[in-house]
């Protein structure tokens, strides 16, 4: 089993954010966030992954970027310095670093007017920005900063377990006590999620305390989801035998994933999240047809193509 854990900056996970676990790796790997595509859809798992198809940017993903970008600013200030004021003051030069990004500062263009089309209401830059503002301010009443010193922010954490599979996510925050207790903190710029939907929200976690475990032989005392839309948390307190099952579950994803690499073999599953798909044009849940699948160009980022034999 190898490991390894490095700091690196990045710009803010599907739907949230956009990080550079999603870039191309040096091989195959799963991610928390492409593995929760592939369990709600091995369509759009095949689509992001493989085919790798260009997808629009939101103001609500952008937002959690910008907010992500500020809090984690926020933790290179003195701690006596890591005031509400002070963050505050952190939002206007994030937001011009982001603005550079390809297809961010698109989105606050004025839309052309369509003859014959109702005026459309959207949300402009200004009152964009103070939403983002607010969404700071909130992460004030959770938590204070000037109490934390985080052990690591945006950090990327990575092992291969002894199948070969490799795992690699970035973390908001990782605090380790002097103790060595491990706390894992993520910031959501939504909103709590419902009771039925606690476990999804906790999958990305659990991944993370798996990674922790086998990287530093730790199970971490607390994941935390930091919820700064309402300014709600959500907190759980794995324990080892949870981790070996979630690590059998994301093997069983990840040998999934490989039969459908093999076969080409991506299916569509329509759920209500198809809303928010950029690709129902080639989805044939809407009438689409996907491209023909690439498989030399999987084969050339390092999938294997084929199915294994099975002795008899």
């Amino acid at each position: 089993m190898t490991a390894t854990l490095a700091t690196e900056q990045t710009v803010d996970p599907v739907p949230e954010r956009t990080t550079a676990a999603d870039a191309a790796p040096r091989r195959p790997s799963l991610s928390p966030s492409r593995a929760a595509d592939f369990k709600s859809c091995p369509l759009l798992y095949r689509f992001r992954t493989i085919d790798r198809l260009p997808e629009k940017k939101s103001k609500a993903a952008v937002r959690g970027t910008l907010v992500h970008a500020v809090l984690e600013k926020l933790y290179d200030l003195p701690p006596a310095q890591r005031t509400v004021e002070a963050a505050q003051t952190l939002v206007a030069p994030a937001w011009a670093e982001l603005r550079e990004e390809p297809g961010i500062a698109e989105l606050f263009e004025p839309a052309p007017p369509t003859e014959g089309a109702e005026p459309s209401v959207d949300e402009g830059l200004e009152a964009w920005l103070a939403s983002a503002g607010q969404l700071v301010e909130t992460y004030f009443r959770l938590e204070d900063p000037t109490r934390i010193q985080p052990h690591g922010r945006e950090e990327l954490v990575e092992v291969t377990l002894p199948d070969g599979l490799l795992l690699r996510g970035f973390v908001d925050r990782l605090d380790v006590a002097p103790t060595g207790a491990l706390r894992v903190v993520d910031y959501k710029t939504g909103a709590v999620p419902r009771e039925a939907f606690e476990a999804k929200a906790l999958f990305q976690m659990k991944f993370y305390a798996l990674v922790l475990w086998r990287t530093r032989g730790v199970v971490a005392a607390q994941l935390k989801l930091l919820y700064l839309k309402d300014g709600d948390a959500l907190t759980y307190s794995p324990d080892e035998a949870e981790l070996l099952r979630f690590e059998r579950t994301l093997q069983a994803i990840w040998a999934a994933i490989e039969r459908a690499v093999a076969t080409g073999d991506f299916r569509a599953n329509k759920t209500r999240l198809c809303s928010w798909c950029d690709h129902q044009a080639l989805c044939p849940a809407f009438g689409g047809t996907p491209p023909p699948f690439p498989a030399d160009a999987a084969a050339a980022a390092g999938w294997r193509t084929t199915l294994p034999v099975t002795p008899v």
